[in-house]
């Protein structure tokens, strides 16, 4: 029996999905590039891709990544990337809640407040005071600058909230 090997087409498929996965890499700052299992090659493709700006030399760049990938599992580098990206997602679906609590807790006020907390499971002591000048305030710019704490405060007790449901 005859053992094929893989068309032509099919190689230069699979050839052009690692560069694709090597030019995610690109994007991604150079703490998440740490955290990933990287060859010091490609590693230092990636690197130097990032300060490129000639969109020729980018370009010849990514080919070059690309070639480095054809040697490096993509599993783990797909799996770091999925995580990444849900990440991101998480970060900002919780920016998002944040910016309606904070709408919410200005139309309502103590109501909305008291709501919250019992969303988070306790009370924000910094929080009820930056309601509380929200409320009493008569100044626009007083009032922005309430909202614009209040919303510091619900979204770093939002974000410790996920980090305690992701562990």
């Amino acid at each position: 029996m005859k053992i094929s090997k893989p068309s032509k087409s099919a190689r230069k498929r699979e050839f052009l999905a690692a560069q694709v996965l090597g030019e995610q890499l690109i994007e991604l700052t150079d703490e998440q590039l740490g955290g990933l299992d990287l060859d010091e090659s490609l590693l230092d493709a990636v690197v130097a891709a990032k300060s490129i700006k000639s969109h020729s030399a980018l370009r010849r760049q990514k080919q070059l990544i690309g070639k480095l990938m054809r040697d490096t599992d993509p599993a783990p580098i797909q799996a770091a990337l999925d995580r990444l990206g849900k990440q991101g997602r998480l970060e900002k679906d919780v920016f998002r809640q944040a910016e309606q609590w904070r709408d919410r807790m200005a139309a309502e006020g103590k109501d909305a407040m008291s709501a919250f907390f019992a969303a988070i499971g306790h009370e924000n002591k910094s929080l009820s005071g930056h309601t509380k000048a929200y409320l009493a305030a008569s100044n626009d710019n007083v009032r922005r600058e309430a909202l614009r704490k209040i919303f510091r405060e619900i979204h770093k007790e939002l974000s410790l909230k996920m980090q305690n449901t992701a562990h």
